[in-house]
């Protein structure tokens, strides 16, 4: 029976390009998306920038410019690059537009109605020479758990986020002045009281997330949920539908999270769907968030909170994708300091599955990993070209043969064939994509040493029948390899599909079952070689 998925993507701040790291914890979504496709799901799949908070803020001061204007810049960007990656969006969006805004206005006084967010006078950081409070964001101090300099949102190293009293004493970003306390009118979300049920809902699912989400999300859990501030005193971002707060904004975790929401409804809204397929209990429905390791809390915790607050039946989070740092030649990226490549950069070297194979195949699902160009180049030459080129190559552009035709399939590789779909499925469905690649690899290896031992170059004088059978077994492989490698390379499994003149794929076993005649067909070699720059 099919499945109501949602898929949702993190949605990237729009102050800065895109690196290989940040595609790298974001390929999940779109592998997990195009495979729940195949196997007939109907899938949302939904992100978009995060236009709104103090990264733009900051940006926008530095460079002297209008927050939107450094918003709208990135968000142009970053549909480049998904483009360019070919991620099957449902929906991409911006936290600036108007239909997310009023949305989440809607969503944020359901959730004040209800008693979850509530006022409280309260010291807050304030910086005497710019005559502001701070959002934490804003706040530059020690961190008081690894003792590592990091802004107030969040520590880098440790994920320890800060409290208000903590950030008290820390510097100004702006200016640098030492903070200080001044009494605030702040709005407050009540997490503790969604405590209880986030305990039992994360204890039932959370064998399906990643390590580090478990960990993490059980630590927050058992030190216990702490309230926390949905105001900023900002004037750049979504207006705050509570009367006496019109000079504040919506603290951006809040509004960005509430993002996959919204731009279901809007899908829905176009197709004509009912959005709560996705999004409410006893729909038959499952919930994937992939990100990186630093966003596991608003996820895990944050965004199944708001969902509760409303009261409303909904389907919480299931399963947390949360994937390690992807660092550059075993250093942080880091445009100050022009460590790494941006996304952009990357696609115009390299051919872009082959750098979705390698994102996937050598991705930080389970601990850091480091990408290098010379590890990527071995990848492309190595796995893509030598073996999975090699194979379709050697198959279809057989010297001497006009088609294929419709032979005997090798038994012991249709017992292959029939049982790797559920291989691969279990594999991914446990997270585990990069054990999931090289299972569907192992076949390719598979088809080469079969192909070798049959020697094709020998029956084809020898043995007509045998050299037509070996052909028809090839060809077939390559058919179900255009399946299985769906998620990972479409680009290059469309090529297949059009040289096999295969219907659109499905996860499900796939036979030739007419001649094809190559004559008409321009096979080009998958892969080319690279060289190292």
């Amino acid at each position: 029976m099919s499945k109501n998925v949602l898929i949702g993507n993190a949605w990237p701040y729009a102050n800065s390009s895109l690196h290989l790291g940040h595609i790298a914890g974001l390929m999940s979504g779109d592998l997990l998306a195009r495979y729940h496709r195949l196997k007939g799901d109907k899938v949302m799949f939904v992100s978009g920038s995060d236009c709104h908070g103090t990264p733009i803020t900051e940006r926008a001061r530095k460079e002297g410019k209008e927050p939107k204007e450094i918003a709208d810049s990135y968000d142009k960007e970053f549909r480049e690059v998904f483009n360019k990656m070919n991620f099957s969006y449902d929906l991409f969006s911006s936290t600036d537009t108007d239909y997310h805004k009023e949305h989440v206005q809607k969503l944020f006084r359901k959730l004040y109605d209800n008693g979850y967010i509530y006022e409280k006078i309260e010291p807050q950081c304030y910086c005497p020479k710019c005559e502001k409070f701070l959002a934490d964001r804003e706040v530059i101090l020690t961190c008081p758990e690894c003792g590592e300099e990091t802004k107030g949102d969040q520590c880098d190293k440790c994920l320890h986020v800060p409290t208000s009293e903590e950030l008290i004493g820390g510097n100004c970003i702006v200016c640098g002045t030492k903070t200080i306390e001044k009494n605030n009118k702040i709005l407050y979300l009540g997490l503790p009281k969604f405590q209880e049920k986030i305990e039992k809902h994360t204890a039932e699912v959370k064998d399906g997330w990643r390590v580090n989400a478990r960990n993490e999300t059980e630590k927050y859990l058992k030190q216990g949920l702490k309230e926390r501030a949905v105001t900023r005193d900002l004037t750049w971002g979504v207006d705050i539908p509570v009367e006496g707060y019109e000079d504040k904004r919506m603290y951006v975790w809040i509004d960005a999270v509430l993002g996959y929401l919204t731009d279901t409804m809007r899908v829905c809204e176009e197709r004509g769907w009912d959005w709560e397929d996705f999004w409410k209990e006893g729909r038959n429905n499952k919930i994937y968030m992939c990100h990186g390791k630093d966003n596991i809390v608003f996820h895990s915790i944050i965004l199944n909170a708001l969902l509760l607050g409303q009261e409303d039946n909904y389907h919480l989070v299931d399963t947390i994708v949360s994937t390690e740092y992807l660092n550059y030649n075993d250093q942080k990226f880091s445009k100050s300091k022009k460590i790494g490549i941006t996304a952009l950069e990357a696609l115009e070297k390299y051919p872009v599955d082959s750098l979705r194979y390698h994102l996937i195949s050598n991705g930080p699902e389970k601990k850091d990993t480091n990408f290098t160009p010379e590890d990527f180049v071995a990848t492309h030459n190595g796995e893509l070209l030598n073996k999975f080129g090699n194979l379709v190559n050697r198959t279809l552009k057989f010297k001497g043969i006009e088609k294929i035709e419709v032979a005997t399939l090798d038994s012991e590789i249709k017992e292959e064939i029939e049982k790797i779909y559920s291989e691969v499925s279990d594999l991914i469905e446990r997270l585990e994509f990069r054990e999931a690649t090289e299972k569907i690899m192992d076949l390719v290896e598979k088809a080469n040493k079969y192909y070798d031992t049959q020697e094709p170059w020998k029956q084809i004088k020898e043995d007509k029948q045998a050299f037509k059978n070996t052909i028809f077994t090839c060809a077939n492989i390559i058919a179900n390899l255009s399946n299985l490698f769906e998620p990972i390379m479409p680009t290059t499994t469309k090529k297949i599909r059009e040289y096999l003149e295969l219907p659109e794929p499905s996860w499900k076993p796939i036979y030739i079952e007419k001649e094809i005649d190559l004559t008409s067909k321009n096979i080009e070699p998958l892969f080319e070689r690279l060289k190292i720059d």
